[in-house]
């Protein structure tokens, strides 16, 4: 299965607004896709309650593991994508 480690970019971790946007893009992958810190237990990124309760942080690094699909390397580069980005980062007034 592709798997891909990740470093959290969001300042406050996965919290609502960040979990929320993983969330969605594992829901709609149409493949399974877990996530969790390295060596550890994996959840399913599809389930908001799930990956809130990692309690993952800023700079910690998760591995996102994506089932066997035809399009899994573009579905790990989207959940990567959403991972690594500070969206806590307000834009200019």
């Amino acid at each position: 299965m592709p798997s891909r480690i990740v470093t959290v970019g969001s300042r406050v971790g996965l919290h609502a607004r960040p979990a929320s946007m993983l969330v969605k893009v594992a829901a709609g992958a149409g493949v399974p896709v877990t996530i969790g810190r390295v060596g550890d237990k994996q959840v399913n990124a599809a389930s908001m309650l799930s990956v809130l309760a990692l309690g993952v942080k800023q700079g910690e690094e998760i591995e996102v593991i994506i089932g066997e699909h035809e399009n899994a390397e573009a579905v790990l580069d989207a959940i990567a994508a959403v991972i690594a980005t500070d969206h806590d980062d307000e834009p200019a007034a």
